[in-house]
């Protein structure tokens, strides 16, 4: 059974206004390239990735880690962070003219801070941190040295990741509006037009591709004619790149308008992306195609349920409903951030065929409503904003096989339909569930070759877990350890020559926690890519013979704990070799009697 439940969405959008927002005047010159290198990017704001856009620029440090990072302007170090998978090691500066910028992926910080930062860890007995600084603590200059550039994080090379904010909002402002010394006079490039059947979900309708080709007046299709459809609504979605000059680097463009018979329909500018708004880019793309290994594609119209910012008019959704058979003039335009423009012609004409019998589907959840899925065994809670359009459930369930399985599965969906925010999911046990696995149960999402496993809570017979897409959800108990390595063989392991401390440690359903104390004391290992935690060799381990103990808990809290003796002697180099030299051959001359 699924129940929708009012909300207060709809009658929001009767009051918003339709307004068309003017390109934004921010000042020129005010931030310095915080590198002292040729100012290149590999990457700018509104790149498309994976369930976010690209907030910033990635600047080029010519391959290299190490390279000095400058304060972008005056001002102060107002945030310090320490981030596995996402920025790595990065700064927060703040500035009188209410901006804020942002550098991250770094390696060691300017000796001041890296100390800092050091102390608040070790009082933190944590290695990721999260800190806010007093803004007397560290004042800057246009140009101060604040730390080296790196590959730390979610980083795949070594780059310089730098966001200009507004300080208030936290919103990302389009760094390329600001003046730096970034040549482009390259308008975007389209590749493909597509077209959908919008009188029922996108997620379902079978889009439609149109190549194009560039020609002395701009774009066009690649065959030539009209553009029919027997809908009498449709959207279209556009494939485009961006390049600055002198670039081969595929970057994203910023802003793309769709005009009916030269009116304005819809479009969207990536120029103002909050944190939490940047998910909304799975309802800005064709998700879908997409996750089944399609190419990227950008929505000229607003998905219902998207309550993001980036479309114009905001609440106009940009349907065009085709109610005659005329042929009508289509134009999209598309520009850079430099205002380089890009233009799209081409005409659309319906075409009346008789009505065929449609068959009606399992009734869906709709968005902008609270969802609520019922099963005898099985309920899924979506929040109001949690999907983009009508979703059918498409429900199936099927005994499990899994070990220590003590549910059946339960389908739903699939993850190429995208959710926003989290939906939660509640499973009745069909097994019984013995006193000492209570605690242990854990509820997996699978498709495909995915998995996600997430702490299950108890709620009367039922278990419950929070997750991010729809798939296939069973409850299994956990009742295995993680596993540890060895830190070496002997009784008191010689690291003399050693230089670091390393471990990964593995689990069947993911590590939750990792502990070290050397002599009781908590030690710092990095954990900077996700999996492996090292220790470097530093002043607070010099010579000696130390105790070390490892503790590493699953998301279940199984623990394993490992102890170890360990020495480093100081460093006696070998004594210098004697230089191997030839016996000289004494020649016997015999004397004359």
């Amino acid at each position: 059974m699924i129940r929708c439940i009012t909300t207060t969405v709809a009658c929001l959008l009767l009051f918003q206004g339709l307004t068309f927002s003017q390109t934004p005047s921010y000042p020129k010159g005010y931030f310095r390239w915080p590198l002292n290198l040729n100012p290149e990017i590999v990457a700018n704001l509104g790149e498309l990735r994976s369930n976010h856009w690209h907030m910033g620029l990635d600047m080029r440090t010519n391959q290299v880690v190490n390279q000095m990072v400058y304060a972008a302007a005056d001002g102060y170090v107002a945030y310090i962070g320490v981030r596995p998978l996402s920025f790595g090691r990065f700064i927060i500066i703040n500035h009188p003219n209410g901006l804020s910028t942002l550098y991250a992926h770094l390696n060691d910080f300017a000796p001041d801070i890296e100390k800092y930062v050091t102390e608040q860890q070790y009082k933190q007995q944590s290695w990721p941190v999260e800190l806010e600084i007093p803004a007397t603590l560290f004042p800057v200059k246009k140009g101060t040295f604040i730390s080296y550039s790196g590959t730390t994080g979610g980083s795949q090379g070594p780059h310089v990741h730098f966001e200009i904010r507004d300080t208030k909002s936290g919103k990302c402002l389009n760094p390329m509006m600001f003046g730096f010394p970034l040549t482009d006079n390259v308008p975007p490039s389209i590749t493909r037009l597509v077209m959908y059947n919008r009188e029922g979900p996108v997620f379902y309708t079978k889009p439609a591709f149109f190549p194009v080709k560039k020609i002395a007046t701009g774009y066009v299709p690649s065959q030539a004619g009209v553009i029919k459809t027997t809908n009498s609504k449709i959207s279209f979605a556009i494939q485009a790149i961006d390049r600055i000059s002198g670039s081969s680097n595929e970057d994203g463009f910023y802003s793309a308008f769709l005009y009916l018979d030269n009116k304005l329909v819809n479009g969207f500018v990536l120029d103002s992306i909050g944190y939490d708004q940047t998910r909304y880019l799975n309802a800005q793309v064709d998700y879908t195609l997409r996750f089944n290994g399609g190419p990227w594609v950008q929505h000229l119209s607003r998905l219902p349920g998207n309550v993001g910012n980036v479309y114009r008019p905001q609440w106009e959704e940009g349907v065009i409903r085709l109610e005659d058979t005329l042929v009508h003039a289509v134009r999209i335009e598309v520009k850079d951030a430099n205002q380089n423009l890009s233009v799209l012609n081409f005409s659309v004409q319906r075409k009346i065929v008789p009505p065929s019998d449609k068959i009606t589907p399992a009734k869906p959840f709709v968005p902008n409503y609270v969802n609520i899925f019922e099963q005898p065994d099985f309920q899924m809670y979506l929040p109001e904003k949690a999907i983009y359009d009508t979703v059918y459930p498409n429900y199936h369930r099927a005994a499990s096989n899994a070990t220590n399985a003590v549910s059946a599965i339960h389908q739903i969906s699939n993850p190429s339909i995208p959710v926003e925010g989290k939906i939660r999911v509640s499973i009745k046990p069909d097994r019984s569930v013995p006193a000492n696995w209570r605690n242990k149960l854990i509820i997996q999402r699978t498709y495909r070759n995915s998995q996600d496993n997430r702490l299950a809570s108890w709620n009367n017979e039922w278990v419950s877990a929070e997750f991010g897409d729809f798939g296939n959800y069973q409850v299994i108990a956990d009742l295995t350890p993680p596993a540890l390595s060895e830190l070496g063989k002997g009784d008191t392991i010689n690291l003399s020559g050693a230089k670091r401390i390393a471990f990964t440690p593995t689990d069947n359903m993911g590590i939750k926690s990792f502990r070290a104390e050397l002599n009781g004391q908590w030690l710092r290992f990095t954990n900077d890519k996700g999996r492996t935690w090292i220790y470097e060799f530093d002043e607070r381990v010099p010579y000696g013979v130390y105790q070390l103990k490892v503790e590493v808990q699953d998301i279940v809290g199984n623990t394993t704990t490992k102890t170890w003796w360990f020495k480093r002697a100081a460093y006696t180099p070998p004594p210098p070799k004697k230089k191997a030299t030839k016996a000289r051959s004494k020649k016997v001359v015999k004397k004359k009697k």
